[in-house]
């Protein structure tokens, strides 16, 4: 891009007026090359499915997880709900151990929570690796980070994926709030595991 420098210039510690020169500027952002990947069949029932709770660690992910299986269970009539921890940390993509676990165990996958940049990228990479081996997956993040989230899932080649979005913070909720979040989750993960869960 070729623009026109209207105002005063530095150069070698001179000021000098510059009204008619020409600088090339160059755009620092780069573009994005990368192939697009598929989601994985969404399910017609959630009846009779294993449900994968992936918990990343990360203060009241527990709390959230294990009561959104709870509220779940009072609607849908899982076969089995199978918990797994992320114990390297909750910034880091799960082990490809538990990825395979999970996948051979498993028919869906509830994952939380984004509610950090570092734990929303992580979060959304490790929901990708499942959908790229056929599990759908419903990430859980706040709402102070729908956009990074957005940009993750572009840069990974899978913006179709939608997240469960709740309100933020989580690490410093009263046992009430995470019921109010519980009922959220409830509904969002069963739209993102039916394909009926909107872009945001």
């Amino acid at each position: 891009m070729i623009i026109a420098m209207m105002d005063y210039v530095k150069y070698k510690g001179d000021t000098m007026k510059n009204k008619s020169n020409l600088f090339e500027v160059y755009d620092p952002r780069g573009q994005i090359l990368i192939e697009k990947r598929n989601l994985s069949n969404r399910k017609n029932t959630l009846n009779g499915l294993r449900l994968a709770i992936l918990d990343n660690s990360k203060w009241n992910a527990n709390k959230i997880l294990r009561g959104s299986a709870d509220a779940l269970s009072k609607e849908i009539k899982f076969s089995k709900i199978n918990y797994y921890v992320k114990k390297h940390g909750f910034s880091t993509d799960a082990p490809l151990e538990m990825i395979d676990e999970i996948t051979n165990d498993n028919d869906i996958v509830l994952t939380a929570i984004g509610d950090c940049g570092s734990c929303c990228s992580s979060c959304i990479r490790d929901a990708i690796t499942l959908e790229d081996r056929g599990i759908p997956a419903a990430p859980i993040i706040t709402t102070e980070f729908i956009n990074e989230t957005k940009l993750t899932r572009v840069a990974i080649g899978m913006p179709d994926l939608r997240p469960v979005v709740i309100d933020h913070p989580v690490s410093s909720i009263t046992n009430d709030e995470v019921l109010q979040r519980v009922k959220i989750i409830k509904e969002q993960a069963q739209e993102v595991w039916l394909g009926q869960r909107k872009d945001i």
